[in-house]
């Protein structure tokens, strides 16, 4: 498998908690690859199958790690010739990671400042951070202290807290504080904008950011130090490839905003115009420019509109994460990592209590070599596959089943969250993780069974449209 999947790939949605509808915070973002396949797995890793040193076999890179690993879970790819790809995970301490969002660094900064080819990338970043940090604020620190192979964004989350970390250069880097009342939509561009060297609360930077930029005289503002502008890049595939998702995203969560698909000066942060769930989360990563002339799928604009931008929802997700932190319950029974895998216009994600042992078995297996409807990934893929070209004919009786498997897989998720808060307290604290456990496998099998579903409906509604075939006086 190439290597370079994750390339020109992910977008990532980020919602401070007073943002959110329910006090949450939520760190989100479509894992996606460079092609259409790129399969996954979900896990969780015990403290005692973490290694003690980590080798990559992505790029070698190698690093010690602290003896004392926390517990957490992932997504790594399922052929790891190349790498873990952990991807995306919560620990024991409630700390959510999401790594990474690929980004570009301008040219002037690589010249500069050039990346190392044995640093740290996103191939090797969960594993050696997210099990050794007690807070959000701690995963800022440690990720800062290592030189990179790549320009990356990667959030990091608690109960209070959401930072946002950008990488520009080999050994440079900022990261922001999100403000609690706004949300971030991140795709493949720099996006951190002015930074406050006065306000260590809300901006941590690598420690010679400001003199670095300085003596390279990189800053063309007259005042201010805006970190986008001086070390980001403005192309002209930024205008098609990213900032048409920034748009979207936008328009989807503040209606009331006209602005321009392309334009650069769209801000890196919002406060909503109504407080955002989990479900807003999950539509505005399964979108693809619904009711506008860019839509894919749609039936205005010209065949060229349809095709200009990149959309969110696409034919590379390989799996969305959206790692909930939640005030209001106490720290065994808090976290939740919602996954969908496949690609997200045709699925929705299913909720798992993060203090648990496993996954469920569809979840960990998933080959390399052939596709089963007894993994979840493939069960997915499979299921776009066969939705993508009915919806490209507006089939309508394909467009309304992956509808109702949509709106079955949110409700029964729904249900399951509702079902654990109701009777968690219930349960002894030693007995948690393994009552989680089967909570968890209970609502993968529903929701699995659903799509094992939606797969036959499609099938047997693309069956009637083959192209060898005869009708003859309106009869068959």
């Amino acid at each position: 498998m190439d290597q370079f999947v994750n390339h020109l790939s992910c977008t990532a949605l980020l919602v401070g908690k007073k943002a959110s509808v329910d006090g949450s915070t939520m760190i989100a973002r479509n894992e996606d690859a460079s092609g259409g396949i790129n399969p996954k797995r979900f896990i969780v890793v015990q403290p005692a199958d973490q290694p003690q040193r980590y080798v990559s076999t992505f790029n070698g890179f190698q690093l010690d790690l602290p003896q004392t690993p926390l517990q957490y879970t992932c997504t790594p790819v399922a052929d790891q010739s190349h790498g873990t790809w952990g991807e995306a995970g919560i620990n024991s301490e409630n700390v959510a990671m999401s790594a990474t969002e690929t980004e570009f660094t301008n040219t002037t900064m690589l010249g500069l400042d050039p990346l190392e080819p044995d640093g740290i990338g996103e191939e090797a970043m969960l594993t050696v951070v997210l099990p050794y940090i007690h807070n959000a604020r701690e995963g800022v620190e440690r990720l800062g202290e290592y030189g990179t192979c790549e320009s990356n964004g990667i959030a990091f989350s608690d109960a209070n807290e959401i930072w946002y970390f950008e990488t520009v250069g080999g050994h440079h880097w900022a990261a922001e504080r999100i403000p609690d009342d706004r949300y971030v939509l991140a795709p493949n561009q720099t996006g951190i904008q002015e930074i406050d060297f006065q306000a260590p609360e809300h901006y941590k930077y690598s420690a010679d950011l400001k003199d670095f930029a300085a003596k390279y005289h990189l800053n063309k503002a007259k005042e201010g130090f805006n970190f986008r502008d001086i070390f980001g890049e403005d192309t002209q595939a930024d205008h098609y490839y990213n900032t048409p998702r920034v748009w979207y995203a936008q328009k989807m969560l503040n209606p009331e905003i006209d602005q321009d698909p392309e334009s650069r000066t769209m801000p890196f942060s919002r406060v909503p115009s109504h407080l955002i769930s989990v479900e807003d989360v999950a539509m505005v990563l399964s979108s693809h420019y619904q009711a506008t002339d860019f839509d894919p799928y749609g039936q205005t604009g010209t065949p060229e509109t349809r095709r200009r931008y990149r959309p969110i929802g696409m034919n590379r997700n390989q799996e969305m994460h959206i790692l909930q932190i939640r005030p209001n319950m106490p720290k065994s029974h808090a976290a939740i990592h919602w996954l969908a895998e496949g690609v997200n216009i045709f699925n929705s994600p299913v909720p798992f209590f993060a203090n648990c042992t496993t996954t469920p078995e569809n979840f960990q297996y998933t080959p390399i070599d052939k596709s089963s409807t007894d993994s979840f990934y493939w069960l997915n893929k499979l299921i776009a596959m066969v939705a993508d070209p009915l919806f490209a004919e507006h089939d309508w009786d394909a467009e309304f089943a992956v509808s109702e498997s949509r709106k079955f897989g949110f409700a029964a998720g729904r249900a399951a969250v509702a079902k654990g808060d109701a009777a968690f307290a219930d349960v002894k604290p030693e007995d948690l993780p393994a009552w989680h456990d089967a909570l968890n496998a209970e609502t993968a099998a529903t929701i699995t069974n659903d799509l094992q579903y939606l797969l036959h409906q499609l099938v047997c509604i693309r069956a009637e449209k083959m192209t060898p075939s005869f009708e003859k006086g309106g009869e068959l």
